[in-house]
């Protein structure tokens, strides 16, 4: 049931229906929705919509927007469609604003997607960029983040050498004749790295211990939620989910995982847990990792408003 944000023409994608607008004189005022087939383009279906034209917000524009996503959904169920791309209905021509239309098509197809028992893929396509702002204040904070880990990862990392620079030089004036000294650093190297080799041999045995998939259901089971619930909230198909579930050693994609991490709620420690399970981390140096964790640190777990954030910053979404 995932929603999806793309840049991909609607025209061209390969989906069971994709809507497009047509005016309200085109079918019997705002809101209607009609279905036709969609001849040589790669979907089976073009749902016709009939949005509302942006006259300053007070005149039921919302509600009659939410109408046109709820009706052209419920117009591709009843078609048996699986797959289904949006255009930002309303925006463009029609004057919506483009921050404000996506924040009515992410709201009405979530709500949609979460509560209907039919396993459907939704992509919103955004292939006007022009017509998608995200909340300035918001993206400046995130940047801001991203911007400060940055620097933490290169003073980290400058620390570092200069640590080794210290001591490599401080080995140069040692009075110590330097075959013993080399004699004496290979025997405590090669005692680190006997020290070091059972400590890691001794995590990757505890690690076996439990796997990403049971460390998933088990999270799932203290959550109090549903399997479906899960699975919803973390924006995943049940396909995907039941390959894990039925997997004990399921090794899914990072996105995958951090995506049930968010749908779990869990803090940052139980995050990189659950990572490590599936043999991944997360980085300062990696600008998808510390959008993530700026939004765990705030305690917000929207999935769709991580989205945005990702698509923002043209990062990979969580699916």
């Amino acid at each position: 049931m995932p929603l999806l944000l793309t840049c991909d023409r609607i025209t061209k994608m390969k989906v069971d229906a994709f809507i497009s607008d047509a005016t309200p004189d085109f079918l019997n005022g705002v809101g209607d929705v009609h279905i036709t087939d969609s001849g040589d383009l790669p979907s089976k279906y073009i749902i016709h919509v009939a949005g509302p034209v942006w006259q300053g917000g007070s005149s039921g524009e919302k509600e009659q927007l939410t109408a046109c996503y709820n009706n052209a959904l419920k117009l591709a169920a009843a078609h048996d469609c699986e797959t289904v791309a949006f255009p930002l209905i309303s925006a463009g021509m029609y004057g919506y604003p483009g921050d404000q239309a996506l924040e009515v098509a992410r709201t009405a197809i979530s709500s949609f997607l979460l509560s209907s028992e039919r396993d459907m893929t939704v992509y919103i396509s955004v292939f006007d960029k022009s017509l998608y702002h995200m909340n300035p204040e918001v993206f400046e904070d995130i940047k801001k983040f991203v911007d400060g880990r940055y620097i933490d990862e290169v003073r980290s990392r400058e620390t570092f050498r200069g640590r080794n620079a210290f001591f490599g030089a401080a080995a140069a004036k040692s009075a110590t004749p330097a075959p013993e000294m080399a004699m004496a650093a290979r025997a405590f190297a090669v005692e680190e790295e006997a020290v070091c080799a059972d400590e890691a041999l001794d995590d990757r045995i505890k690690q076996i211990d439990e796997s990403f998939s049971q460390m998933l259901l088990r999270k799932i089971d203290e959550s109090g939620m549903t399997d479906s619930e899960c699975y919803k909230k973390a924006n995943i198909d049940r396909k995907l989910f039941s390959k894990i579930r039925s997997d004990k050693f399921y090794r899914p994609s990072k996105t995958t995982v951090i995506a049930f991490a968010i749908a779990l709620r869990l803090p940052l420690v139980d995050t990189k847990e659950m990572l490590m399970k599936a043999g991944f981390a997360l980085s300062n140096s990696n600008k998808f990792d510390i959008i993530i964790e700026y939004f765990i640190e705030r305690g917000n777990y929207d999935v769709f408003e991580i989205n945005e954030a990702l698509f923002a910053f043209d990062q990979p979404l969580l699916t």
